[in-house]
């Protein structure tokens, strides 16, 4: 049962105005703060009223702007997961779970109770008062309550943003847990990256209420259309850049030229390459002729516990500033074996990994 979506709104600085579908894949929604991310999730859930528009869920409108249609949230059967839970604090684990299954077909009980947390591994809490909770155990007690209705659609709003780590993976898994078996359209919005490609199989972009991106979540990643975008989804490394030939370029700003998969658009403006896809060349890999090879030498590094960060400039030795060309994400194992070298390293920029966007 797709969710179809074509809605405006005017909001305090911008208008949102998004259009887009959704079926049984998860979607993943991104953007910066304040994109429109989280009004998108209320108007869908009926918490909001659009200014014009259509949303469509299956064979139901929800809304229809035209025809003067606006179903209620409490009739819509769309489950919605806040970032802050939202839980009853009066109520017990098993009264706030009730309180979603009153009024569904499968009527109200404690198996329904039962049934719903066991499906999100809460069971033996049902006596308790959230106060009472670690912040994963809250959040997979709203889960339980947002499923409850059965929902023909379910949103999430920054669901693990709350947790710390540790509950962050736990729940993580259970939203692949729960989405593996949900075969409806399934909306995340989140602000991490990685947490996004993990969770979801498509991705929609925002930026101040317009779609910037939308698209399998593969392709978004790959061919992000602007750096807008590419920034959104992590890339950190991007040079204006014009056009040589069909399929060569010249990177302006890291002072050379590159061959490319794609095809050269006429509107070039800028060149990306993601900071984990820059390989760093063996001695006996690279030679003066070797396509997309340049000298490279390090200005600084930052550390994570599993990575290195590398601050690059391509071409030329540092000048004494901070000034780089690139930053490359290398694990540390892979480190320990090239550091102690003597630079310049070689650092290769794959044709397939460097992506050209417009202006």
């Amino acid at each position: 049962m797709p969710l179809t979506v074509e809605i405006e709104k005017k909001l305090a600085t911008f208008a949102l105005n998004v259009s887009f579908a959704a079926d049984d894949a998860p979607l993943g929604i991104l953007g910066a703060s304040g994109a429109g991310k989280t009004m998108l999730l209320r108007c869908i859930a009926g918490l909001e009223r659009p200014d014009r528009g259509r949303i469509q869920l299956g064979q139901r409108p929800l809304l229809d702007t035209d025809r003067r249609v606006r179903v209620p949230a409490r009739d819509r059967r769309v489950g919605m997961l806040f970032q802050s839970y939202a839980l009853f604090p009066h109520q017990t684990v098993e009264e706030n779970v009730e309180f979603g299954l009153r009024g569904t077909p499968r009527g109200a009980g404690g198996s329904n109770v039962h049934e719903m947390l066991e499906r999100t591994h809460a069971l033996g809490l049902e006596r308790r008062y959230p106060r009472q909770l670690s912040g994963g155990e809250q959040q997979r007690v709203a889960l339980a309550r947002a499923l409850a209705i059965d929902p023909e659609a379910l949103l999430l709003d920054e669901p693990l943003s709350a947790l710390d780590t540790h509950l962050r993976s736990q729940m993580e898994a259970q939203l692949q847990e729960t989405f593996s078996t949900y075969k409806r359209p399934a909306l995340l919005v989140t602000h991490n990256i990685e947490e996004a490609y993990r969770l979801s199989k498509k991705l929609l972009v925002l930026s101040r209420g317009q779609v910037a991106a939308y698209g399998e979540r593969e392709e978004v990643f790959a061919r992000p259309p602007s750096t807008e975008v590419a920034r959104l989804t992590g890339c950190k490394n991007f040079s204006r850049a014009r056009a040589i030939s069909e399929r060569e370029i010249e990177a302006i700003d890291w002072g050379c030229q590159l061959n490319v998969a794609q095809v050269v658009p006429k509107s070039i403006g800028y060149v990306g390459i993601r900071a984990h896809h820059i390989d760093f060349m063996e001695a006996s890999e690279h030679g003066g002729a070797a396509q997309n090879v340049f000298p490279c030498w390090l200005v600084r590094t930052s550390e994570t516990p599993f990575r290195i960060t590398l601050y690059l400039r391509i071409n030329r030795p540092p000048d004494g500033s901070e000034a780089h060309d690139l930053q490359a994400e290398v694990f540390k194992e892979k480190w320990e074996r090239f550091q102690k070298r003597p630079q310049p390293w070689h650092v290769k920029l794959r044709a397939e990994s460097v992506f050209v966007m417009s202006e």
